[in-house]
């Protein structure tokens, strides 16, 4: 009987033990492959958009060094972008990062501005790929999916009355005016824009975007995890993660199309 005891136990702490360490083997795994995730975005960006010499007609490459040349090559990026969406008759979302400036605008004409409260980007967006993030920059954004605390359109509802002589307007407000307004716009090329409201008006603003935010660090960990499990690389996602105002950050998200586009300027 006591050794049938001292066989279980035993039997428990190799299970314990063989379980703690799949568990480290798996979590160094898991992080190697997550911090592999924006190296091959890199190199995925830099096989699209990085200069190409031509054997014919030669550049010599230190001039990508040159301030002056990148300030008017990321100029050029800036002004093609605008040009295409001013081309679909379409409002339209401007980020210059340069000068924390966001735009809306329709066919070239500013409609709405508003000063970035704060601003946080990757580090991919920084000088030394400047090529090739103006290379990637020349062209328009277009949103493919939102992520929002709001309702991109306000709900209205009306009751009918029995008749005319009894007809009041029965509205429900919009909510947006006194909750919290959070939202991510995930474009085509996998660039997330985030925009977050920089108030905090009430007790509970602070609490719901911790949550707001949680909710997204999860659901980017599950899918990486998920990624993770068939050994594939998780997908890394650039972002350009903003704080404006509650006002311009709410006229902002229902402005835009379902579809819209957005041009940076950094």
């Amino acid at each position: 009987m006591g050794t049938e005891i001292i066989n279980k136990s035993h039997v428990r702490k190799y299970l314990f033990t063989g379980l703690l360490i799949f568990s480290l083997i798996f979590l160094f795994y898991y992080s190697i492959m997550t911090l592999l995730s924006p190296v091959k975005k890199l190199e995925e960006l830099k096989n699209e958009y990085s200069f190409k010499q031509d054997d014919k007609n030669k550049i010599d490459e230190r001039i990508f060094t040159d301030s002056t040349y990148l300030k008017l090559l990321r100029d050029r990026s800036f002004l093609q972008s605008r040009v295409a969406m001013a081309e679909m008759d379409s409002i339209y979302l401007t980020i210059n990062l340069a000068d924390s400036i966001v735009n809306l605008e329709i066919g070239g004409v500013s409609v709405h501005k508003t000063k970035i409260k704060r601003l946080n980007i990757s580090k991919m967006f920084i000088d030394k790929n400047s090529y090739m993030i103006s290379s990637l920059l020349s062209k328009p954004f277009t949103i493919s999916k939102n992520y929002s605390s709001i309702p991109k359109m306000p709900l209205m509802i009306k009751m009918a009355p029995k008749d005319t002589s009894e007809y009041v307007p029965d509205i429900i407000p919009d909510t947006a005016d006194y909750e919290p307004v959070n939202y991510i716009m995930e474009s085509d090329n996998g660039t997330r824009i985030i925009v977050y409201q920089e108030e905090r008006l009430n007790p509970f603003d602070g609490l719901h975007l911790f949550w707001f935010d949680l909710r997204y660090r999860l659901r980017n960990a599950y899918y990486s995890l998920k990624s993770s499990l068939t050994f594939k690389v998780p997908e890394y996602h650039p972002f350009i993660k903003i704080r404006l105002s509650r006002a311009d950050a709410k006229i902002i998200y229902r402005a835009l199309p379902e579809h819209g586009q957005i041009a940076v300027y950094r």
